[in-house]
């Protein structure tokens, strides 16, 4: 359909982007930095070292800062992916208008102020940027993009196009190769056949997943995708994984969470784990065989991991496990648990921590837990369903001793450590997923609902939302991807990886709630898919690092190691 005002897209364009995105990029790269050398100064001890009091007294700084950090680097993966489509012949005009809005309004908000939450702004005074600061970045470039970038008429003429799709999987060319873009639509073709039919029964029934649906996914081998082809995997880089947990995470968040448990398991075994180990489990991992799951949180710890208290003691050929676990995803119909303990109650901190590939039998609604000295109950959940939450209880559980991941004790936390950036990658990734399944309920819900004579599509305040969606949904691929790449080069990228979550989070929720919104009272009801979509998007600001958490360790990392955006 076409809307009932049409826009001549030439007058929305700017004809000289390209050349303003450069300048862009610096200034905001500038801008961010000088946040940083303020932020630093108002948190740093006598000797120039942070200091652990001032920085939490700090805190809404600290954060804050980790905000501007993130639009900084988020503009400047967005200006690289222009660049490259303009290269390869592919920086149509749909992208064009999401590389020049996303632009206009990233750049505004980091001269005006960027929401951290619903009800927390960071602005630029709260980071010592004074007037002449902001004189300095609002150079002409800037204000040519700020003020022409995002208009009402390069709105329009974005919901034009976006509406004359061809049915293609994404609005706007992603920038990935015809590799990457087919296994997109292998997931995608699977997902919209097996899963989204389905996916909002299972959601309000709260049941599981079923087997038939992890099997066929075994087929196309989502749990291997990353493991290296002698173990049994397709031997593929985090690219790859980004886009399957995208497209499945489309089609339900559940799906798409399932190869979480075997990339975690896989990532720990193959950084960490011994040479039978990674024969002998790898291979199960990568086929399906067996189903893993992540056991690392306890009650009242949350991400103090060096407060876990949950203990193993050796007795014989095994060690004895006693303690509780909590928010545990799947744990029922897995065969093996990744399980995070103390093995040295004397070492307090990171240091007497151990991981365990522990075994267990697969249970049932009935039994959830059939082995000796394991026991839990289910948590009742919003959304993020599927797979069950569970609180577990160990007494008296046993695990052999050579399931010692790596067979040293004390390794545990630093190998957990390792799969963080992997971990946050793909939650990047499923929250892109999420938020494209938003746009797609929103503006199929807007060009079908009628109002006032016309598909409510046609008013603005209604396509404004799905545009900006696009272009934000855009901005975290881009910034996901680039993490992936970075993976894939062995380059560290934790910072990248984490502004990925941090962002991909918040435009997941966002997206979801004005989905909902376009809705109306319809998307109130439970019989339609975006209540279900809202529940899910929801999870994704908590967990693999709750946002609060997320930012907190961005700030860190940046403070204490220099690094920023370059």
């Amino acid at each position: 359909m076409t809307l009932a005002v049409s826009t001549e897209q030439e007058s929305t364009l700017l004809p000289n982007l390209l050349e303003l995105l450069d300048d862009a990029v610096a200034l905001s790269v500038d801008l961010a930095e000088t946040a940083k050398r303020n932020v630093l100064a108002r948190v740093s001890g006598p000797e120039g070292k942070i200091d652990g009091a001032l920085f939490d007294e700090e805190q809404h700084a600290g954060h804050g800062l980790s905000w501007f950090m993130t639009y900084a680097e988020s503009l400047k993966q967005l200006r690289d992916y222009a660049l490259r489509m303009q290269e390869e012949g592919r920086l149509g005009e749909q992208e064009k208008l999401i590389v020049q809005i996303g632009f206009s309004e990233y750049l505004s908000q980091m001269a005006g102020g960027i929401a951290m939450s619903q009800n927390e702004y960071i602005r630029p005074f709260e980071l010592g940027l004074g007037p002449d600061d902001l004189a300095a970045f609002q150079n002409a470039s800037v204000v040519e993009l700020m003020q022409k970038g995002n208009t009402a008429a390069a709105r329009k003429a974005l919901i034009e196009l976006m509406l004359q799709s061809d049915g293609s999987a994404t609005f706007g060319d992603t920038g990935l190769d015809e590799t990457y873009e087919a296994m997109r639509d292998e997931m995608r073709r699977f997902a919209e056949a097996e899963v989204v039919p389905h996916a909002h029964e299972w959601h309000l029934a709260n049941d599981y997943i079923p087997m038939d649906i992890l099997e066929k996914m075994a087929e196309l081998g989502v749990f291997g995708l990353t493991i290296p082809e002698e173990f049994g995997g397709l031997g593929l880089g985090k690219e790859s994984m980004c886009v399957v947990s995208e497209e499945l995470s489309r089609g339900y968040i559940g799906v798409g969470s399932l190869g979480t448990r075997s990339e975690i398991a896989a990532e720990l075994i193959l950084c960490g784990g011994t040479t039978e180990q990674k024969e002998h489990w790898l291979p199960k991992i990568s086929s399906g065989e067996i189903l893993p799951t992540a056991v690392f949180t306890e009650p009242n710890t949350g991400s103090d991991l060096a407060s876990l208290k949950t203990r193993a003691v050796v007795e014989g050929d095994d060690y004895v496990v006693t303690g509780q676990k909590t928010w545990i995803t799947h744990p029922v119909r897995a065969d093996l648990m990744t399980l995070l303990v103390r093995t040295n109650p004397d070492e307090k901190g990171y240091r007497g921590l151990s991981m365990l590939l522990a075994e267990k039998d697969r249970g049932s609604d009935e039994e959830p837990f059939p082995n000796d000295g394991m026991s839990g109950g289910e948590i009742e959940v919003l959304g993020y369903r599927g797979m069950k939450e569970y609180e577990i209880s160990f007494d008296g559980f046993k695990v052999g001793k050579s399931n010692l991941l790596g067979s040293e004790e004390g390794q545990g936390f630093k190998q957990l450590m390792e799969t963080f950036e992997a971990a946050r990658i793909q939650t990047a990734a499923r929250a892109i997923g999420v938020a494209q399944s938003a746009l797609e309920l929103g503006l199929r819900y807007a060009t079908e609902r009628t109002q006032f004579g016309k598909a409510i599509v046609n008013f603005p305040r209604v396509s404004d939302k799905l545009v900006m969606m696009a272009v934000e949904i855009m901005i975290a691929r881009q910034l996901t991807y680039f993490s992936a790449r970075q993976k894939d080069d062995e380059k560290r990228c934790d910072v990248e990886a984490g502004m990925a979550k941090l962002l991909g989070a918040r435009i997941a929720w966002s997206s979801a709630d004005n989905a909902l919104q376009i809705h109306g009272g319809n998307g109130f009801a439970l019989e339609y898919p975006i209540s279900r979509v809202l529940c899910d998007a929801r999870i994704l600001n908590i967990f693999e690092g709750a946002a609060e958490i997320q930012a907190q360790v961005i700030a860190r990392r940046i403070l204490t190691s220099g690094k920023g955006n370059t």
